[in-house]
């Protein structure tokens, strides 16, 4: 395949913080795709939320799931807009490796427990993950990524102005990721890839658990359009029909109308050169101001109808409190932790350190190890 000139590729890769070998079948994106895979972090998505906790049914969608999802569309439109699909799969396969247990119940935790440490932010645990936590190898912490897999990890949602995580501050030190200006387009599209999965199989999983009915959805005209055109064609489906119909089609139309825009902008900014992607003014990959409306209103909805429905704050709030306890527990007496971890604390010798420590214990465990880690510590009944 003949990628355009502003597409990454391994002969213009900025290459990786260590020295490493060469692979002769598989090209040095493909190796990060397949280190990640091969990840303990990328496992244990499979216990994470995504809205639903682990424990509410098993053909909900979970963090790992909703990676694959982002991965295969990332590679679609990667294709189809001659960029590199490999860096574009890697991305999306690593963009979520950070989130802590319980989705964004969890996070807002963590970042709760966080805020006089410069916070949790999710990107950075990812990047601290794939560089310095998982590690495979005796010669180096972490799995030794390209530079443009870190960089499109950590930075996939826009350029970092400021740097408020010692982490990312460091890290960026020893290995500069260009953190103010736009990553590749491979990074952007994987974003916005992001953006199309979650949206549609939160209608999925929303309707499947009885938040919302077809009826309600329709109350959204682009979305009565779809089922109006589908049910004059098909006036005997059933719902479960129906529902796939509505995700298909506005999946469909998302990833159409992200590729013609994003043609446009690389027309119209005269863009040439993955320089043109990072110094840009704005993002080149991009949904047309319409379809940012329908997905606004598509948004709107579903808080309404659905990450605000009382069975869900209710699971949050639980799930928020569990994360909290965890982290005071761990900060007030540290030998609760586990033994392995106590060399790691042994060394530090500020809280902020030792909250680093213990954030990241934290933010790497399942759903259900957390519930089990607060039951033996405070003998709490996880009914949700």
């Amino acid at each position: 395949m003949i990628l355009a000139e502003y597409a990454s590729t391994k002969e213009n890769s900025r290459g990786r913080l260590y020295p490493d070998y060469t692979n002769l079948i598989r090209s040095s994106f493909q190796r990060d795709r397949d280190r990640l895979i091969h990840s303990a972090a990328f496992r244990r998505l499979e216990g994470k939320t995504q809205v639903f906790a682990y424990h509410e049914g098993h053909s909900y969608r979970t963090r790992l799931t909703h990676s694959i999802e982002v991965a295969q569309i990332t590679r679609t439109l990667c294709r189809n807009l001659d960029l590199n699909e490999d860096l574009g799969e890697a991305i999306a396969l690593a963009h979520d490796l950070g989130h802590a247990p319980f989705g964004h119940a969890g996070e807002r935790g963590l970042n709760k427990c966080m805020k006089d440490y410069g916070g949790f932010d999710h990107n950075v645990h990812s990047l601290q993950i794939i560089t310095k936590t998982e590690n495979h190898y005796p010669a180096f912490n972490g799995l030794n990524l390209t530079w443009e897999t870190l960089e499109g990890t950590v930075k996939h949602n826009g350029p970092i102005k400021k740097i408020t995580h010692s982490y990312l501050k460091e890290f960026n030190q020893l290995f500069p990721l260009d953190l103010k200006n736009y990553p590749s387009l491979e990074a952007q599209v994987a974003s916005f890839a992001d953006d199309i999965a979650y949206n549609n199989h939160d209608i999925d999983d929303g309707f499947r658990a009885g938040f919302f009915t077809i009826e309600q959805l329709c109350e959204l005209d682009f979305i009565k359009e779809i089922i109006n055109n589908f049910d004059k064609e098909n006036p005997n489906a059933n719902d479960n029909l129906r529902i796939y119909a509505i995700t298909r089609s506005l999946i469909s139309a998302m990833v159409f109308d992200l590729l013609k825009n994003t043609q446009d902008n690389i027309k119209n900014n005269n863009i040439k050169t993955q320089d043109d992607i990072r110094r840009a003014k704005s993002f080149t990959a991009n949904f047309s101001k319409a379809m940012h409306q329908h997905i606004y209103d598509l948004h709107q909805f579903l808080i309404r109808n659905f990450y605000t429905h009382s069975n869900i704050a209710r699971m949050d709030m639980k799930s928020q409190k569990i994360v909290e306890d965890l982290f005071n527990a761990f900060m007030n007496d540290y030998k609760l932790l586990p033994m392995e971890l106590r060399p790691q604390i042994d060394k530090v010798d500020n809280d902020a350190d030792k909250a680093e420590c213990i954030c990241g214990y934290i933010a790497d465990m399942t759903d259900a190890f957390a519930c089990e880690e607060h039951q033996k510590l405070f003998n709490i009944s996880y009914r949700f």
